[in-house]
C-alpha cells in the first residue's frame, strides 16, 4: 500500500529526540536558535498582513524579495547572480529537495560528508538515489583524495554544508576550491548549504559558488535571522551553469505542484530581515560564541572534542563512555536531550551533538549533569 521510497527511509532522529522533551528536559538536541525574530522583521510581515499580502505571489517569489536575495549575493558573496536564477523556497530544506529532485535519476549517486545533515540522505532516498558517504579527518576535515575515490560514473552531485551540520566545522577557501575543482573535472553538481554562513567565529565563510559554475546555493533566513517557523529559504543557480534553464524549469514545476508559493506575508519578513539593521545578526552572534566558549570549555573537561568554528553545534566524541547511542540515552534519562552520532551517519556512531542553541545558565547545569553521570 506505501510506496517503497518512503518504507526505505527511516524517520529523522532528531526529530524522534524533539518528540521525547519534557517540560523539564534542557534542550540540547534541536538546531533552532532560542531568540525570538527580531521584532523590525516581524513588523514588516505584521504591515504586510495589515496591507492584505496574503494571497498567492510569483511562484519565484515577490520580486522585492528575489531583487534583495540578489543584492546580498553581490555584497556578502561577491557573486552576480540576477533575479531571474532565485527561486523563493519554503525553507532551506525546500531548496534541497529541489535540487536533488531536479537532479538526480533513480540509482545515481550523491556524495555527502559523513557526519552530514540528516536531509541530505533522507532526500536523496526519497528521490531514489543513492547516498554515497564522504570519510572526514579527526578534524572534520574533508579530505580530497577521499572524494576523488568515491566518484563513480554514476556520480551525479556532491552536496558541501560549511559550516556544518552537526561538526561545527568550516571549510577552508583551499578545501572548497579543490573540491570545486574536482567536480568540475568529473562535471558533477556542487549543491552548497549555506544556510550557517552567518554564525561563523573569526574565520570568513567562502561560497562554492565562487568556485564552480556548476553550482547550487542553498541559504535561507532560519538560523541567521532566527525564523524556523517562518519557513523561507531560496535557491540560487550559477548563470554559467551547464543546462541552467532546464534546471530552473523543472525545479519550478516540483515547487509549484508540490509548494505553489512561499507564504507571501512571511517574504515580506524576509525583505526586511536582508534590507533592514543587521545588528541583530551581530547580536545574536556574540551570545552563540559565549555559549560555544562554554560549552567547549566545559565539554574538554569530560569529552576529546573539537572547537567548533561556526554553527551552534558541538560534536564530541564519547566513545570512552559508550557508544553514541549509549550515552544519549544516558543523557536523556537524566534531563539532556541530544542527538546520538549515528543519526548524522556511520561515522558518528561514536559522537553525540549538542546544540548550544539554548540558554547559557541551562548550558551551565547540563555541564554539571553530565559530569555527575559519567565521571
Amino acid at each position: 500500500m506505501i510506496a517503497e521510497r518512503c518504507l526505505g527511509t527511516e524517520q529523522s532522529e532528531i526529530r524522534k529526540i524533539f518528540n521525547m522533551a519534557t517540560e523539564n528536559s534542557i534542550n540540547l538536541g534541536i538546531g533552532e536558535p532560542d531568540f525570538d525574530t527580531p521584532k523590525h522583521i516581524v513588523e514588516a510581515a505584521k504591515m504586510a498582513l495589515d496591507a492584505g499580502k496574503t494571497h498567492y505571489v510569483p511562484n519565484a517569489g515577490i520580486l522585492e524579495l528575489t531583487s534583495a536575495i540578489s543584492e546580498k549575493l553581490k555584497k556578502d558573496n561577491n557573486l552576480d547572480v540576477s533575479q531571474k536564477n532565485i527561486v523563493t523556497t519554503c525553507g532551506a530544506s525546500e531548496a534541497l529537495m529541489l535540487s536533488l529532485f531536479t537532479l538526480v535519476n533513480k540509482g545515481e549517486e550523491v556524495l555527502i560528508p559523513d557526519p552530514g545533515f540528516v536531509s541530505y540522505k533522507g532526500l536523496t532516498e526519497l528521490c531514489e538515489g543513492k547516498m554515497v558517504p564522504i570519510d572526514l579527518d579527526d578534524k572534520f576535515r574533508i579530505d580530497l583524495e577521499s572524494v576523488k575515490n568515491s566518484i563513480s560514473e554514476k556520480t551525479k552531485c556532491i552536496v558541501l554544508n560549511s559550516p556544518s551540520n552537526p561538526t561545527g566545522s568550516v571549510m577552508t577557501k583551499e578545501e572548497i576550491k579543490g573540491i570545486c575543482e574536482i567536480a568540475d573535472e568529473k562535471n558533477i553538481c556542487v549543491i552548497s548549504d549555506e544556510i550557517y554562513e552567518k554564525i561563523i567565529y573569526g574565520k570568513k565563510h567562502y561560497s562554492a559558488m565562487e568556485f564552480t559554475d556548476n553550482c547550487i546555493l542553498i541559504n535561507g533566513f532560519s538560523k541567521a535571522y532566527s525564523m524556523t517557523g517562518w519557513r523561507v529559504g531560496y535557491l540560487a543557480v550559477n548563470e554559467n551553469f551547464d543546462n541552467k534553464y532546464q534546471i530552473l524549469k523543472n525545479m519550478m514545476k516540483i515547487h509549484q505542484y508540490g509548494f505553489a508559493c512561499a507564504t507571501s506575508f512571511a517574504q515580506f519578513g524576509a525583505v526586511e530581515a536582508l534590507n533592514g539593521d543587521q545588528n541583530c545578526v551581530s547580536e545574536m552572534l556574540a551570545e552563540f560564541e559565549r555559549r560555544r566558549n562554554l560549552i567547549y570549555s566545559g565539554m574538554k573537561e569530560i569529552f576529546s572534542v573539537q572547537k567548533p568554528e561556526g554553527a551552534f553545534y558541538i560534536f564530541p566524541d564519547v566513545s570512552e563512555y559508550g557508544n553514541g547511542m549509549d550515552v544519549a540515552t544516558k543523557l536523556i534519562q537524566n534531563g539532556i536531550l541530544c542527538v546520538p552520532g549515528s543519526a548524522f551517519g556511520k561515522n558518528g556512531e561514536n559522537s553525540v551533538r549538542f546544540s548550544y542553541a539554548t540558554k547559557y545558565e541551562d548550558i551551565e547545569r547540563a555541564l554539571e549533569i553530565m559530569k555527575n553521570v559519567l565521571l
